[in-house]
């Protein structure tokens, strides 16, 4: 009997670990059959599992304008405000000229192991010249070029972005290091993921607060890392209205497989949370966004993630939204001859949806194009609560 190791580091003994874990707490197995009562159970799971509340909490945001300087339609501020009970931190956050109210998204970055930047991945440096040149690569990498946050405000949106922990303003990170700061966390009686958690429900909360948003259409959007940390935060957070993920979904078990990139360790530390999946599958945990809209998209050629974990997740995902009556309002989708990037045909799929779903425009609005405001939103649901309140982002 091989008590041992075997490739990628995975006990000899794996396959009689992953068949133990049954996920008895997810919609489809739970005990629990009134909808919001399950979310709730669910959730409160989720949040023992992530060491850290899942909400907003009562500190006030403190907000000042570091930087401010005209970006076409639209004006780019650098932002400095307290991302959580220990600390500030600074944003790259765009406003569209006009009074508003806005609908916004937070956009949340990748992983990639590139820490030297951060927000500059989704949102064009202007106030750091320096960075410029790796973000620029970075775009052109994984985006066709595009800076996604600068694409959103185009069109009407106000966006926010904000490094986590170990990026940019706040490292860099150097690759071999994530597992040690993963640990001292765990160790501080906290964990690295749940931290990062916490934080983008802090982000957002503090993006819905700002006088020139509209609190009821605030929105995640994210590619890679930022997928998961998008469709997380519409799990656990009521203030997010919708979400679009970009080649983040998969089952545990698929993720887990001998060769899955995540059995590489390191980077797998900002996505995982102690003792979750011994309750709730990955894509159960996504279904707590349910009925909101949500998008999922996915590359059929991603080496990150095998076509038949991607599937079954997404017939996981369907199965609870539509036992909620909005099949409607889940989208899902692989390109077949795409790899682990986000391409501008997906990002122009992106855009319209939340031109629909998260900002009101119509199909004949959308036919206006890039640039044109987003209009009126559909009857939206009760606002979110806590996070520090309403407040501007003047000293």
């Amino acid at each position: 009997m091989n008590l041992g190791i075997t490739r990628r580091v995975l006990p000899a003994f794996h396959e009689r670990l992953r068949d133990e874990l049954t996920f008895p707490l997810s919609w489809g197995r739970s005990a629990t059959r009134d909808f919001p009562a399950w979310r709730a159970e669910a959730r409160a799971a989720v949040g023992e599992s992530l060491l850290q509340p899942l909400t907003p909490g009562p500190e006030p945001f403190g907000p000042v304008t570091l930087d401010e300087r005209p970006a076409g339609t639209y004006t780019a501020r650098t932002v400095e405000f307290a991302l959580s009970r220990y600390g500030r931190t600074r944003g790259s956050l765009l406003m569209p000229r006009g009074s508003g109210p806005f609908p916004a998204v937070l956009v949340l970055h990748d992983h990639g192991g590139e820490f030297g930047i951060g927000r500059e991945k989704v949102v064009r440096p202007r106030s750091d010249p320096e960075r410029l040149a790796p973000a620029e690569a970075w775009a052109d990498r994984y985006y066709d070029g595009r800076f996604i946050g600068d694409e959103l405000a185009a069109r009407g949106y106000a966006v926010l972005a904000v490094d986590t922990l170990g990026w940019g303003d706040r490292g860099p990170l150097v690759h071999e290091d994530q597992q040690a700061l993963a640990a001292n966390l765990l160790q501080l009686g906290t964990s690295l993921a749940g931290l990062a958690a916490h934080e983008d429900i802090r982000a957002a909360a503090f993006l819905a607060s700002l006088p020139e948003v509209d609190e009821r259409r605030v929105g995640a959007l994210g590619f890679s890392m930022g997928a998961y940390r998008a469709w997380q935060l519409s799990a656990l957070s009521d203030g997010v209205r919708a979400a679009a993920a970009v080649c983040w979904m998969t089952g545990l078990k698929e993720l887990t497989a001998p060769g899955g990139n995540a059995l590489r360790g390191q980077s797998a530390y900002f996505m995982l949370h102690p003792g979750l999946h011994r309750r709730l599958d990955i894509p159960d945990v996504a279904s707590l966004a349910a009925p909101k809209p949500a998008l999922f998209h996915a590359g059929g050629r991603d080496h990150l993630f095998t076509a038949a974990g991607v599937e079954s997740a997404y017939a996981a995902l369907r199965a609870v939204w539509e036992s909620q009556g909005a099949g409607d309002r889940l989208t899902t989708r692989v390109w077949p001859d795409t790899g682990h990037t986000f391409t501008s045909a997906m990002q122009a799929e992106v855009y319209a949806w939340l031109d629909v779903r998260l900002a009101g425009r119509g199909a004949a609005d959308m036919t206006r194009g890039r640039g044109a405001p987003p209009g009126g939103a559909p009857p939206p649901p009760p606002p979110a609560a806590g996070g520090g309140g309403r407040a501007g982002v003047r000293a």
